[in-house]
């Protein structure tokens, strides 16, 4: 990348790549440090700390980004050499910096523990040294120091979970089934305290500033978890904004109870209302699609003002009062006739590009019959008469949707979906005030969400204008 001239713009510039390697190194499941080294206009060096992937004490970002930037310019003296990093660097990583002879080392946030450029020593001042390196710190030291304080806060909040007990009616999907998931970088987050949960874990991913102009609630549905809106969040992200995007309890990392009687749809919603609750998000543009649409339209109207917009995607309302669509009703009597069928040979029939880890990971949260029973419950849960549970909250919420919203919408439909297609994508369409035409996505299917980046950019551009 071609760097701004010399001032607090490039240094910025420049610390801002070293935050993309720190984030590469919580991805990782390391410290999220990050380091690069720049000659002249150029980075020519670059790194993240990998000490425990590696094996290697010596595996800090600003070593890594050292021998980078050697072997580049084909020679261990870097005269003229600046140094980013995210953290001020420690003792072992200053004396490689000064036997390198960088011109200038800048930093972000302050170590009180282990820094050797002021908080703890300072071995560039040290004046019997023979090369003297310029020291900057402070350059995005809130950004810095937020990126490590979220990773050593989630490293905490883990090890209290990893602690929670499991009830006896509940199982866990072990840890180890979830490891190496393809494009799922995200650091798990978790509930157990919420008054429904009643001691249940809920996973969920949470990215992004706090206080962003947007927080995205993505709602999953039946048989997927958050891993199908991987190829969204990135989108969401890059525009600045949060992502949170919760397992519903029976799915993903959370815990599952045994019995298929457990789940009913006014529990799970009250699940929902409660997260929302908890989290306490606003600007919200919720993300819905299949039973994240039958459950998530039912939640603005309990608190509207949290609530600026709607990204409905192959789902619908279910208010007992319309007859279910032949589709679903086909996917009913498969589920019945096929409990134990395959989730990654479902999606990847309906999504051929799909790589068979991508699959795997869609069959992760499953190791048995035990941990099925959401899916075994949830097709037979669709309200389908007036008196169904979860059908007169949707008959009050299409009320809402119809005469009350007040935020925008967006509307993307998989076209191949035989479920919840076009045909009912445009019944919900008339059911929700001020919806435009959606956008069609001629190669998706029922899960849209495997074609969601571009469905994703046009919603970006579309609620952030």
């Amino acid at each position: 990348m071609k760097l701004p001239p010399a001032g607090p713009a490039r240094d910025e510039a420049c610390m801002r790549e070293a935050l993309a390697q720190g984030r590469l190194a919580q991805a990782a499941g390391e410290v999220p440090v990050g380091a690069v080294v720049v000659h002249g206009d150029t980075i020519v060096g670059r790194g993240h700390n990998a000490p425990v992937t590696q094996h290697d004490p010596t595996a800090h970002a600003e070593i890594r980004a050292l021998r980078e930037a050697a072997r580049a310019l084909g020679n261990y003296r870097l005269d003229g050499c600046e140094l980013f990093v995210t953290l001020e660097p420690c003792a072992m990583c200053s004396g490689a910096m000064m036997h390198a002879r960088l011109a200038r080392v800048v930093y972000g946030a302050t170590d009180p523990k282990t820094g050797a450029a002021g908080s703890v020593l300072d071995l560039f001042a040290q004046p019997r040294l023979n090369h003297h390196t310029q020291v900057q710190g402070g350059v995005l030291a809130d950004d810095c120091g937020r990126l490590l304080s979220g990773f050593f806060l989630q490293r905490r909040q883990e090890s209290r979970m990893n602690n929670q007990p499991l009830r006896d009616d509940a199982l866990r999907t072990p840890e180890e089934r979830f490891a190496g998931l393809p494009d799922y970088p995200w650091a798990p987050n978790y509930l157990s305290d919420l008054p429904a949960l009643a001691g249940l874990r809920m996973h969920y991913l949470d990215e992004g500033p706090r206080e962003a102009p947007i927080t995205w609630l993505c709602l999953h549905g039946n048989p997927s978890w958050s891993y199908l809106y991987r190829r969204m969040i990135p989108v969401f992200l890059a525009a600045g904004d949060r992502v949170v995007a919760p397992d519903l309890v029976g799915f993903g990392k959370s815990d599952k109870p045994k019995k298929d009687g457990f789940h009913t749809f006014a529990w799970h919603r009250q699940v929902l209302l409660e997260f929302v609750e908890r989290l306490d998000l606003h600007d919200v543009v919720l993300v819905v699609q299949d039973w994240g649409g039958l459950l998530g339209l039912t939640l603005p109207m309990e608190a509207p003002g949290r609530y600026r917009g709607l990204l409905a995607m192959n789902t619908t309302l279910a208010t007992g009062d319309e007859p279910l669509s032949p589709g679903f009703l086909a996917w009913r009597e498969m589920c019945a006739k096929n409990p134990e069928f395959g989730v990654g040979r479902l999606f990847a029939r309906g999504n051929p590009h799909l790589t068979p880890p991508e699959c795997a990971a869609y069959d992760a949260p499953f190791p048995d019959r035990g941990h099925r029973a959401a899916l075994r419950a949830f097709p037979p849960m669709v309200p389908e008469s007036t008196g169904s549970d979860g059908a007169e909250v949707s008959r009050r919420a299409r009320d809402f949707w119809r005469d009350a919203w007040q935020g925008r919408s967006f509307m993307a439909v998989g076209v191949q979906d035989p479920v919840l297609g076009a045909p009912v994508m445009q019944a919900l369409r008339r059911q929700i005030r001020g919806c435009p035409e959606p956008m069609l996505v001629e190669q998706g299917g029922h899960f849209v969400q495997e074609h969601g980046e571009a469905v994703a950019r046009q919603a970006v551009g579309y609620f952030h204008a």
